[in-house]
């Protein structure tokens, strides 16, 4: 039976454990193992003294019995006899004894510093009863720890790695800067709705400077007016201007109208201004007579005093396409498109502003015009207005027009020059006497008496009414007509010519008797 105590046995089964799982094993050495005491062979049996007392040297002792070898360096050797006594059969000697080191040199330090010793070879476990050889229940010698056996190719799972906040001087002065960029924030924050409120409601804003005269017109967004503001330089900004009018509640309230205002001028001032309704601006009437030409009208507007160049702004136009109503690229004028009324215009009177609104009235005004008929005969609409300025300049009264209409479209028909002196007129400027021979054998294109169709342009700016005769002439078969002497600008229509001829004997027996003057009216 083994002497071994509890701990080897436990080791020695660990280290069995180890060998079977292929598991490396150090052997746990938290302190160092008792000395395994070496049971002293029996004394020998007392041997009897001699009977009696011998006589000389005493005879030597027997030398003790011999150790039996240690089966392994690892066990302790017994201590000497004499110097303690060994512990009874079955019991352990305490470690260390009390007044003396469990081995020579017990002193010193037992076990290397750096950790525990370890075994290079195998280690085997003897007891004095068994001797140098291993007895029956003893572990087989340990084998060197082999490599760990593969694992499942299954993997654990990975973990992120842990991130360091850095040294602690990092964390410190991080600690340390984030106040700072806290309050740099703050401060540009705060300096910027500083900024944000004094461009808003401009606290320290002055009244404005110079003139600046600005037309709302009706439906205008505040967007508009806020744009329209910035450019003339009344305001800086139309987005701030835009914001102080929802937060003040004016948005709706902008009103129409002309202003005098500054540049300059802070929003409140602005606003304050274009939510009261502006004076009555002194305005002009000017009215414009249907029939009359370009010439005329200019001349109309120098002697009222309005300064210009009339003649060169009626040469062109950006407000109408002139070219939808069938007019010509080549045209070099506003004639027939200049439409008679009368225009109420603000002081001082600027041409621009008067042929536009002729413009823009023309446009309305046609634009209630069918055109079903005359497009019926091939007529485009600037046809339509040539013949309607012809209506306008021929026609007394109103029971003519759609007559003197209907003799055009019928010489048109028939082939036959139109023979219309106001053409002529036209071309030779010659409003107030009676045409000479020469004038009326002029070859002018708008001589419609040696050229067959319709002149080259409209020879006046005609109305309305003339407009719609133009359009809707009358049904009929006349093809002349001539003035009716006395008959207070009527005239009197023919289908032959030997009517017409009687007619014509008419009118010049009227102008003799009236000395060479108009017989129209008596």
């Amino acid at each position: 039976m083994s002497d071994r105590t509890p701990e080897e046995r436990e080791a020695a089964r660990r280290a069995r454990e180890a060998r079977r799982t292929g598991q490396p094993f150090e052997p746990d050495y938290g302190e160092p193992p008792p000395a395994e005491a070496t049971p002293e062979p029996p004394p020998a049996e007392a041997t009897p003294e001699p009977p009696s007392v011998s006589w000389g040297p005493p005879p030597p002792e027997p030398p003790p019995p011999a150790e039996p070898p240690l089966a392994e360096p690892a066990h302790f050797a017994s201590p000497p006899p004499g110097e303690h006594a060994p512990p009874p059969p079955g019991e352990h000697a305490p470690w260390p004894p009390a007044e003396q080191a469990p081995w020579p040199g017990a002193d010193e330090a037992p076990w290397p510093q750096a950790g525990p010793p370890r075994f290079s070879g195998p280690l085997a476990f003897s007891s004095p009863e068994s001797g140098p050889d291993h007895d029956a229940d003893a572990d087989p010698p340990m084998r060197p720890a082999r490599a760990p056996r593969p694992r499942s190719p299954i993997r654990a799972p990975r973990t992120r790695p842990r991130r360091h906040a850095g040294p602690p001087g990092e964390r410190s002065r991080a600690r340390s800067i984030a106040p700072r960029v806290i309050a740099v924030a703050a401060l540009v924050l705060a300096i910027a709705a500083i900024w944000f409120l004094v461009e808003l409601f401009q606290p320290f804003h002055g009244s404005g400077h110079g003139s600046v005269v600005v037309t709302v017109p009706s439906g205008a967004s505040t967007g508009t007016i806020g744009d329209e503001l910035s450019r003339d330089g009344v305001i800086s900004s139309s987005f701030f201007f835009g914001l102080r009018a929802t937060l003040s509640g004016d948005r709706g309230k902008l009103l129409a109208g002309t202003y005098h205002l500054k540049r300059g001028m802070g929003y409140g001032a602005v606003l304050s201004a274009l939510t009261t309704h502006p004076p009555a601006a002194p305005t002009t009437n000017v009215t414009i007579i249907p029939g009359r030409t370009r010439r005329q009208i200019a001349l109309l507007l120098h002697k009222q005093g309005v300064h210009g160049r009339f003649l060169t702004d009626s040469s062109h136009t950006t407000i109408l396409n002139l070219a939808a109503y069938g007019a010509p690229h080549s045209l070099s004028n506003l004639e027939g498109f200049l439409f008679p009324s009368t225009y109420q215009l603000r002081d001082p009177i600027s041409i621009q502003a008067l042929i536009n609104d002729q413009l823009t009235a023309f446009r309305q005004q046609f634009a209630t015009v069918n055109m079903a008929y005359a497009r019926s005969k091939n007529l485009t609409p600037y046809d339509v207005l040539i013949i309607a300025s012809m209506v306008e300049a021929e026609a007394g009264t109103a029971h003519d027009r759609p007559l003197i209409a209907s003799v055009i479209y019928n010489r048109l028909r028939q082939g036959i020059p139109l023979g219309i002196d106001a053409t002529i007129r036209y071309a030779v400027n010659n409003y107030t006497t009676p045409l000479t021979d020469s004038q009326l054998h002029s070859p002018s294109r708008y001589n419609t008496r040696t050229h067959l169709g319709l002149p080259p342009t409209p020879i006046d700016n005609p109305s309305l009414a003339s407009i719609q005769a133009a359009a809707h002439p009358a049904h009929t078969s006349y093809v002349y007509f001539v003035a009716k002497p006395c008959g207070n600008g009527a005239s009197a229509f023919a289908t032959t010519n030997a009517q017409f001829q009687l007619d014509v004997q008419r009118y010049d027996a009227a102008r003799a008797q009236r000395g060479g003057r108009s017989p129209l009216v008596c």
